[in-house]
């Protein structure tokens, strides 16, 4: 599989009238036949998404079950200065194992684009849909069926890392990674960074590395995500 350089202009909304250019992210799990099974949870909230300090956006989402599935959605508004207003959604269902059934997002800001992706057998077929031009498809072969979505501007979905991560071996775990926007499979690492203390509260951390790029994520005792940080990009993203 071929490794993918995840930069840090993932992390800043700029240019976001080109919003299907901005890089979204999105995790794959290892196939690690000894792994513990993935346990989701209902959760349901809010974000707030800042820059350089100053608040740019928030993200309202929600895990929830669907029959015997779960459904991750979300929607994040962003405001940059000297670029258009932007929405972007999107909705995964998964398997109780935490496997992928479907992914939907949607982008809009001066035009909507979006994709529809159908995960099967480690494949992942992806319809794109761009404002004005015809329908794009693509398929994508992944050697494991376990797969998480990281999207750009959808903070909540770092969540399932923590429910993927083997908390009982911790050190370094690398997950196989895909880009939808970006139609490019590659991997990251993840590694525990032991407990945190942040304005007097108790967090389990997290740090996500590619080649160029760290992300911190903190967890509450019930592995729900509370803060986000990327500190090259000063971007933090906090649970209100």
């Amino acid at each position: 599989m071929r490794t993918t350089k995840i930069s840090r202009k993932t992390f800043i909304p700029l240019a976001a009238a080109a919003a299907l250019l901005l890089g979204a992210l999105s995790a794959v799990r290892a196939a690690n036949p000894g792994a513990p099974p993935v346990a989701f949870s209902p959760d349901k909230g809010k974000l707030t998404i800042q820059l350089n300090g100053q608040t740019i956006g928030n993200e309202q989402f929600e895990f929830a079950p669907s029959g015997s599935d779960w459904v991750a959605k979300g929607t994040t508004d962003l405001t940059v200065p000297g670029s258009a207003a932007t929405r972007v959604s999107g909705t995964l269902k998964l398997q109780p194992d935490g496997a992928p059934i479907s992914y939907e997002w949607t982008s809009r800001a001066d035009k909507t684009n979006g994709a529809h992706i159908v995960f099967a057998n480690g494949v992942a077929k992806i319809t794109l849909e761009m404002q004005g031009a015809r329908p794009f498809e693509q398929d994508l072969t992944f050697n494991a069926s376990l797969i998480a979505v990281l999207d750009n501007n959808l903070y909540h979905q770092y969540a399932l890392l923590a429910h993927m991560y083997d908390w009982s071996k911790r050190g370094a775990q690398t997950f196989p990674v895909l880009i939808p926007q970006d139609l490019t499979p590659g991997s990251i690492s993840v590694e525990a960074t032991g407990p945190a203390t942040v304005d007097g509260k108790s967090y389990e951390g997290l740090r996500v590395t590619t080649s160029d790029l760290e992300v911190l994520l903190l967890f509450d005792s019930n592995h729900r995500l509370m803060r986000l940080e990327v500190p090259s990009a000063k971007v933090s993203v906090i649970r209100e």
